[in-house]
């Protein structure tokens, strides 16, 4: 799927700083720490860059910490997008991995079809989108202390075909554990941010980033919270009868938390992008490079 000389080319002639010196790439999408293209000479691949590895070695072993849990993902039920990685050095840069999938039309995302579907509808793709989730954590119940996935359930890390099929795409952060052991490397989340602030971050927030996606709880919650970025909040009560369903001996999600956690979830994330704010105009006034493309202000 990845051609690496096309790779290749884009990322010699790529300022993160300044997109538009780059050429012969699109934009498709900025996250909290990876960008998204599409190559001129590959249109049809969502090429997701990730700058984040002092070796090849290092991105490999990233690369293939990813493929084991994407296998993992296919054992517990899910569909995903046709994949592909590809490592890219450049002398005097970091080593940058690249996760590519089919590139997929914007409108079948979730986020964006809460905007277009009727409420019956939208309660469909709740539905089965929480049934999704439900199946990672009865693999993990199948599966525990060997075998643990996390999963992150927000609306835009899914992607309804028009034949029915239910694509997870949200694959590039591989959180699992084996024998109870966090297999990735928490640090990996805090490259894109100062030095000398990562401690502060550290200790915040880290652990309960991370953490929350293993709960299937905290992961219904996130998912109901999501509702409120999207400007959709009319949908909670829709969102909570469908997770509330599937949370097994444990208190039901309320409105009220689902407030409280997506106001409590918006100010990490804001904090987070102020420091890699910070850090990008520390880096340029001393003239230095800045390898992480940011993105515009969010909406939360």
């Amino acid at each position: 799927m990845i051609d690496p000389a096309c790779l290749r080319s884009f990322e010699e002639r790529l300022d993160p700083s300044n997109l538009g010196l780059s050429g012969g790439a699109s934009l498709l999408g900025c996250g909290e720490i990876s960008a998204v293209f599409a190559l001129e000479g590959d249109p049809d691949v969502a090429c997701k860059r990730m700058p984040l590895f002092s070796s090849a070695a290092a991105a490999q072993g990233y690369a293939d910490l990813y493929r084991r849990y994407v296998a993992y993902l296919r054992e517990a039920g899910l569909e995903l997008p046709e994949d592909d990685t590809c490592v890219v050095e450049m002398p005097g840069r970091p080593v940058v991995l690249y996760i590519a999938q089919k590139r997929l039309p914007p409108e079948v995302f979730g986020h964006a079809l809460v905007h277009r579907l009727d409420e019956r509808a939208c309660r469909g793709l709740l539905d089965a989108v929480g049934e999704r989730i439900a199946r990672v954590f009865a693999f993990n119940e199948r599966r525990r202390p060997r075998i643990e996935l996390a999963i992150d359930g927000q609306l835009s890390n899914w992607a309804l075909l028009e034949d029915g099929r239910l694509l997870f795409v949200d694959t590039s952060t591989p959180l699992h554990r084996l024998d109870g052991i966090e297999q990735l490397d928490p640090e990996l989340f805090l490259a894109s941010a100062p030095g000398s602030l990562r401690w502060l971050l550290r200790l915040a927030f880290l652990d309960e980033v991370m953490g929350r996606y293993y709960s299937p709880r905290r992961v219904y919650l996130d998912l109901v919270a999501n509702l409120h970025k999207e400007k959709r909040e009319d949908l909670v009560p829709l969102a909570l009868e469908a997770a509330n369903g599937r949370i097994q001996g444990e208190e039901p999600l309320t409105v009220d938390e689902v407030r409280t956690f997506y106001a409590a979830d918006r100010r990490i994330w804001s904090v987070f992008q102020a420091f890699r704010r910070f850090d990008r105009w520390l880096k340029r006034s001393r003239g230095s490079r800045y390898e992480f493309v940011l993105p515009e202000r969010i909406a939360r």
